[in-house]
Protein backbone atom coordinates (compact mmCIF):
# COMPACT_ATOMS: atom_id res chain seq x y z
CA UNK A 1 0.00 0.00 0.00
CA UNK A 2 1.21 3.49 -0.84
CA UNK A 3 2.12 5.63 2.15
CA UNK A 4 -0.49 8.23 2.98
CA UNK A 5 0.46 11.89 2.46
CA UNK A 6 3.21 12.96 4.87
CA UNK A 7 1.51 16.29 5.43
CA UNK A 8 -1.64 18.20 4.60
CA UNK A 9 -0.11 20.32 1.85
CA UNK A 10 -1.23 19.93 -1.78
CA UNK A 11 2.34 18.95 -2.69
CA UNK A 12 2.31 16.07 -0.20
CA UNK A 13 -1.06 14.91 -1.55
CA UNK A 14 0.13 15.14 -5.14
CA UNK A 15 3.23 13.08 -4.38
CA UNK A 16 1.14 10.44 -2.62
CA UNK A 17 -1.13 10.22 -5.66
CA UNK A 18 1.75 9.90 -8.13
CA UNK A 19 3.39 7.17 -6.04
CA UNK A 20 0.26 5.03 -6.43
CA UNK A 21 1.16 4.32 -10.05
CA UNK A 22 3.59 1.47 -10.67
CA UNK A 23 4.53 -1.05 -13.39
CA UNK A 24 2.05 -3.45 -11.77
CA UNK A 25 -0.70 -0.79 -11.60
CA UNK A 26 -0.11 1.70 -14.44
CA UNK A 27 -3.79 2.67 -14.77
CA UNK A 28 -5.89 3.66 -11.75
CA UNK A 29 -9.28 5.20 -11.05
CA UNK A 30 -10.12 7.87 -8.51
CA UNK A 31 -11.71 5.37 -6.12
CA UNK A 32 -8.65 3.10 -6.25
CA UNK A 33 -6.29 5.96 -5.54
CA UNK A 34 -8.48 7.27 -2.72
CA UNK A 35 -8.51 3.85 -1.07
CA UNK A 36 -4.76 3.48 -1.56
CA UNK A 37 -3.79 6.70 0.17
CA UNK A 38 -6.70 7.06 2.58
CA UNK A 39 -8.26 10.27 1.25
CA UNK A 40 -11.84 11.03 0.26
CA UNK A 41 -12.48 10.46 -3.43
CA UNK A 42 -13.61 14.07 -3.90
CA UNK A 43 -10.20 15.30 -2.71
CA UNK A 44 -8.45 12.89 -5.04
CA UNK A 45 -10.69 13.90 -7.95
CA UNK A 46 -9.77 17.56 -7.50
CA UNK A 47 -6.09 16.65 -7.32
CA UNK A 48 -6.31 14.57 -10.49
CA UNK A 49 -7.83 17.52 -12.34
CA UNK A 50 -4.89 19.68 -11.28
CA UNK A 51 -2.31 17.04 -12.20
CA UNK A 52 -3.95 16.51 -15.57
CA UNK A 53 -3.80 20.23 -16.30
CA UNK A 54 -0.04 20.06 -15.69
CA UNK A 55 0.31 16.96 -17.93
CA UNK A 56 1.53 14.92 -14.96
CA UNK A 57 -1.30 12.44 -15.48
CA UNK A 58 -3.60 11.75 -18.41
CA UNK A 59 -7.14 10.38 -18.39
CA UNK A 60 -8.42 7.64 -20.65
CA UNK A 61 -11.56 9.03 -22.36
CA UNK A 62 -13.38 5.70 -22.19
CA UNK A 63 -12.52 4.21 -18.81
CA UNK A 64 -12.04 7.63 -17.14
CA UNK A 65 -9.07 6.12 -15.35
CA UNK A 66 -5.64 7.76 -15.17
CA UNK A 67 -2.06 6.95 -16.08
CA UNK A 68 1.13 8.94 -15.59
CA UNK A 69 1.61 11.73 -18.13
CA UNK A 70 4.53 12.71 -20.30
CA UNK A 71 4.85 15.97 -18.39
CA UNK A 72 6.81 14.04 -15.78
CA UNK A 73 9.64 13.67 -18.28
CA UNK A 74 10.19 17.42 -18.41
CA UNK A 75 10.42 17.46 -14.61
CA UNK A 76 12.79 14.50 -14.44
CA UNK A 77 14.88 15.24 -17.53
CA UNK A 78 18.10 16.13 -15.72
CA UNK A 79 17.67 13.17 -13.38
CA UNK A 80 17.24 10.81 -16.32
CA UNK A 81 20.49 12.10 -17.79
CA UNK A 82 22.24 11.33 -14.52
CA UNK A 83 20.71 7.85 -14.46
CA UNK A 84 22.45 7.18 -17.77
CA UNK A 85 25.72 7.93 -16.02
CA UNK A 86 24.75 5.54 -13.21
CA UNK A 87 24.00 2.73 -15.64
CA UNK A 88 27.30 3.23 -17.43
CA UNK A 89 29.16 3.49 -14.11
CA UNK A 90 27.94 0.30 -12.45
CA UNK A 91 30.09 -2.17 -14.44
CA UNK A 92 33.09 0.14 -14.04
CA UNK A 93 32.57 0.33 -10.28
CA UNK A 94 32.08 -3.43 -10.07
CA UNK A 95 35.37 -4.03 -11.85
CA UNK A 96 37.18 -1.43 -9.74
CA UNK A 97 35.98 -2.98 -6.49
CA UNK A 98 36.93 -6.45 -7.71
CA UNK A 99 40.40 -5.24 -8.69
CA UNK A 100 41.15 -3.27 -5.51
CA UNK A 101 39.02 -5.09 -2.94
CA UNK A 102 37.72 -1.70 -1.78
CA UNK A 103 34.39 0.13 -1.87
CA UNK A 104 33.89 2.24 -4.97
CA UNK A 105 31.24 4.91 -5.56
CA UNK A 106 29.93 7.23 -8.23
CA UNK A 107 29.65 10.86 -7.19
CA UNK A 108 27.51 13.54 -8.84
CA UNK A 109 27.22 17.19 -7.82
CA UNK A 110 24.40 19.24 -6.41
CA UNK A 111 25.92 22.66 -6.95
CA UNK A 112 29.13 22.41 -4.87
CA UNK A 113 28.19 19.35 -2.80
CA UNK A 114 29.31 15.89 -3.87
CA UNK A 115 26.53 13.28 -3.64
CA UNK A 116 26.93 9.48 -3.61
CA UNK A 117 24.50 8.07 -6.20
CA UNK A 118 25.87 4.56 -6.79
CA UNK A 119 28.12 2.23 -4.82
CA UNK A 120 29.70 -1.21 -4.97
CA UNK A 121 30.81 -2.24 -1.46
CA UNK A 122 33.98 -4.10 -0.64
CA UNK A 123 33.68 -7.78 0.20
CA UNK A 124 36.12 -7.32 3.09
CA UNK A 125 34.60 -7.63 6.57
CA UNK A 126 36.19 -4.28 7.49
CA UNK A 127 35.27 -1.67 4.90
CA UNK A 128 33.95 1.83 4.40
CA UNK A 129 30.45 2.16 2.94
CA UNK A 130 28.17 5.17 2.69
CA UNK A 131 24.43 5.47 2.24
CA UNK A 132 23.29 6.56 -1.22
CA UNK A 133 22.46 10.24 -1.09
CA UNK A 134 25.24 11.05 1.36
CA UNK A 135 26.71 14.48 0.69
CA UNK A 136 30.21 15.87 1.03
CA UNK A 137 30.94 19.58 1.03
CA UNK A 138 34.31 20.13 2.73
CA UNK A 139 37.58 20.93 1.00
CA UNK A 140 39.10 17.94 2.80
CA UNK A 141 36.82 15.60 0.83
CA UNK A 142 38.59 14.26 -2.24
CA UNK A 143 35.47 14.33 -4.41
CA UNK A 144 34.82 17.98 -3.54
CA UNK A 145 38.34 18.95 -4.60
CA UNK A 146 37.84 17.18 -7.92
CA UNK A 147 34.99 19.62 -8.51
CA UNK A 148 36.82 22.68 -7.17
CA UNK A 149 39.79 22.02 -9.43
CA UNK A 150 37.60 22.60 -12.50
CA UNK A 151 36.01 25.86 -11.34
CA UNK A 152 37.00 29.34 -12.33
CA UNK A 153 38.36 31.64 -9.65
CA UNK A 154 34.99 33.39 -9.46
CA UNK A 155 33.09 30.13 -9.05
CA UNK A 156 35.55 28.93 -6.43
CA UNK A 157 35.03 32.17 -4.52
CA UNK A 158 31.29 31.43 -4.56
CA UNK A 159 31.99 28.05 -2.95
CA UNK A 160 34.01 29.60 -0.14
CA UNK A 161 31.46 32.39 0.32
CA UNK A 162 28.57 29.92 0.54
CA UNK A 163 30.24 27.69 3.13
CA UNK A 164 33.05 29.42 5.04
CA UNK A 165 36.10 27.21 4.74
CA UNK A 166 39.79 27.77 4.69
CA UNK A 167 41.20 28.75 1.32
CA UNK A 168 44.64 28.03 2.77
CA UNK A 169 43.53 24.48 3.64
CA UNK A 170 42.28 23.98 0.08
CA UNK A 171 45.55 25.21 -1.42
CA UNK A 172 47.56 22.99 0.92
CA UNK A 173 45.51 19.87 0.21
CA UNK A 174 45.22 20.49 -3.53
CA UNK A 175 49.00 20.82 -3.77
CA UNK A 176 49.33 17.23 -2.52
CA UNK A 177 46.76 15.75 -4.92
CA UNK A 178 48.27 13.38 -7.40
CA UNK A 179 48.09 13.65 -11.16
CA UNK A 180 44.39 13.61 -12.01
CA UNK A 181 43.41 12.29 -8.58
CA UNK A 182 42.42 13.98 -5.31
CA UNK A 183 43.42 12.24 -2.08
CA UNK A 184 41.81 12.47 1.36
CA UNK A 185 44.42 10.80 3.52
CA UNK A 186 42.59 10.79 6.84
CA UNK A 187 41.77 14.49 6.54
CA UNK A 188 38.08 14.06 7.41
CA UNK A 189 38.14 10.74 9.28
CA UNK A 190 41.46 9.45 10.65
CA UNK A 191 40.67 5.83 9.86
CA UNK A 192 39.64 6.40 6.22
CA UNK A 193 41.48 7.18 3.00
CA UNK A 194 39.49 8.53 0.05
CA UNK A 195 40.69 8.69 -3.55
CA UNK A 196 38.65 10.45 -6.26
CA UNK A 197 39.13 10.99 -10.00
CA UNK A 198 37.18 13.06 -12.54
CA UNK A 199 34.76 11.70 -15.15
CA UNK A 200 34.01 13.82 -18.23
CA UNK A 201 31.41 13.67 -20.98
CA UNK A 202 31.82 13.92 -24.75
CA UNK A 203 32.09 17.71 -24.49
CA UNK A 204 34.92 17.47 -21.98
CA UNK A 205 32.75 18.72 -19.13
CA UNK A 206 33.20 17.35 -15.62
CA UNK A 207 30.01 15.41 -14.86
CA UNK A 208 30.96 12.94 -12.12
CA UNK A 209 33.76 11.42 -10.09
CA UNK A 210 34.70 7.92 -9.06
CA UNK A 211 35.58 7.55 -5.40
CA UNK A 212 37.41 4.78 -3.56
CA UNK A 213 36.99 4.59 0.24
CA UNK A 214 39.55 2.48 2.08
CA UNK A 215 40.30 1.76 5.76
CA UNK A 216 43.49 3.63 6.56
CA UNK A 217 45.23 0.63 8.12
CA UNK A 218 45.32 -1.03 4.68
CA UNK A 219 47.05 1.92 3.01
CA UNK A 220 50.77 2.68 2.88
CA UNK A 221 52.55 4.81 0.26
CA UNK A 222 52.80 2.00 -2.29
CA UNK A 223 49.18 0.99 -1.77
CA UNK A 224 48.04 4.61 -2.10
CA UNK A 225 49.84 4.90 -5.43
CA UNK A 226 48.10 1.72 -6.64
CA UNK A 227 44.70 2.98 -5.54
CA UNK A 228 45.24 6.33 -7.28
CA UNK A 229 46.21 4.58 -10.52
CA UNK A 230 43.23 2.22 -10.33
CA UNK A 231 40.76 5.01 -9.57
CA UNK A 232 42.13 7.19 -12.37
CA UNK A 233 41.96 4.28 -14.84
CA UNK A 234 38.36 3.54 -13.86
CA UNK A 235 37.38 7.20 -14.27
CA UNK A 236 39.02 7.23 -17.69
CA UNK A 237 37.12 4.05 -18.64
CA UNK A 238 33.82 5.66 -17.65
CA UNK A 239 34.75 8.82 -19.55
CA UNK A 240 35.30 6.71 -22.68
CA UNK A 241 32.02 4.87 -22.11
CA UNK A 242 30.26 8.25 -22.12
CA UNK A 243 31.94 9.25 -25.38
CA UNK A 244 34.59 11.43 -23.79
CA UNK A 245 38.35 11.59 -24.07
CA UNK A 246 40.42 11.24 -20.87
CA UNK A 247 42.78 14.08 -20.10
CA UNK A 248 46.41 13.53 -20.90
CA UNK A 249 48.39 12.76 -17.74
CA UNK A 250 51.93 13.70 -16.95
CA UNK A 251 54.41 10.88 -16.63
Amino acid sequence: MTTAPRGTSPVATAMAVLRCFSPEHPVLGVVEIAEEIGLHKSSVSRMMTTLEAEDLVEQDPLSKKYRLGLGLLSVAGSLLANLDVRRAALPVLTELTAATGETSSLVLWDRFAAVIVEQVPSANPIKHVTELGSRYSRVEDASVRVRLATLSDTERDEFFDAAPQSRAAYRRLAANDRDGVAVNNGDTTPDEVGVAAAVRDHRGRLIAAILLAVPAYRVDDDRLAQLCAACRAAADDLTRALGGTPEQRTA
